[in-house]
């Protein structure tokens, strides 16, 4: 079974590691969240590096800031404590979660 790829883009200031990980299939679709709104997730935010999960996990790690975006990620994200699953919402049906670490 081949091992889940996400689409990620790291951001770093003087303070702070910004991932924002999104799952391969996910990027670039658009996501109707009523009849008339949509969301996109975006190549520019999302789409600079493919990486698999135990880069993924390193990533989210080491980040200050996440923004976590896709079933896969989400999952993964819980399943290592990364999140709480009561921080997670839906948009159009796709989990979303933010984290920071203080």
């Amino acid at each position: 079974m081949p091992q889940n790829r996400f689409w990620c883009k790291v951001v770093r200031t003087k303070f702070d590691i910004l991932v924002a990980i999104c799952d391969e299939d996910v990027v670039g679709k658009e996501i109707e969240i009523e009849k008339g709104f949509k969301v996109i997730a975006s190549e520019r935010f999302y789409k600079e590096k493919l990486i698999n999960e135990s880069e993924a996990l390193k990533l989210m790690e080491e980040a200050t800031i996440g923004n976590l975006l896709g079933e896969r990620i989400v999952n993964l994200a819980i399943e290592k404590s990364i999140i709480s699953p009561e921080s997670v919402i839906l948009i159009g049906g796709i989990p979303h979660a933010q984290f920071v670490k203080i």
